[in-house]
């Protein structure tokens, strides 16, 4: 039999196993989505799959995504992640993760909770989009392109509205399996 998943998995297990365990599926945890974001931001210029693949040397050099840890981030523990060959050595990504990580607990101080705050950019339910193929998928929405601004306007790095689009369909605040896709019914019933 053969199993049908969307067109941008490609053959790694890893990434199929990306694909059908978690996205799209909706996240509720504040630490979770931060994390989420922050490798969304990450990914920016590059491919996800690139991300993906070095996502546990990202939760081991960023404290577990932390945010109370990050914030607290000097020049000694910046140059130990410039050096780190297991992430992404960009220095205003590192850096936009070190702010973001005020801003997140910023947002949480003023909005009650970081995943309150996110999920109310499309009303705090999932977005079911009913795309035949790929091609259809766009890159951003409104409710992204809203997401985006408001971010910046809390401080944050790297939240661009393409970002915060796929972080909205890894999150599962958006369901953009395509409708053949094996995952399009588990995640919609």
């Amino acid at each position: 039999m053969t199993i049908t998943r969307c067109a941008w998995v490609n053959e790694d297990p890893v990434y199929i196993a990306y694909h059908d365990e978690e996205w799209g599926k909706p996240l509720y945890d504040d630490l979770k989505l931060f994390e989420l974001l922050m490798l969304e931001g990450m990914q920016a210029g590059l491919s996800w799959y690139t991300v993906l693949k070095k996502r546990e040397n990202f939760r081991e050099a960023f404290d577990g995504f932390d945010p109370q840890k990050i914030v607290l981030y000097g020049e000694d523990k910046i140059a130990e992640l410039m050096q780190n060959e297991g992430i992404i050595r960009n220095w205003l990504k590192v850096n936009a993760v070190i702010r973001n990580a005020e801003a997140y607990l910023q947002i949480g101080r003023e909005e009650g909770s970081f995943k309150e705050y996110l999920w109310s950019f499309i009303g705090g339910t999932p977005v079911v989009n009913q795309w035949k193929s790929r091609a259809e998928v766009p890159a951003t929405t409104p409710q992204s392109d809203s997401m985006s601004k408001a971010l910046k306007r809390k401080g944050m790095k790297f939240v661009g509205s393409t970002i915060c689009y796929a972080f909205m369909q890894s999150s599962g605040m958006v369901d953009d399996h395509v409708l053949d896709c094996f995952c399009r019914t588990r995640v919609t019933d």
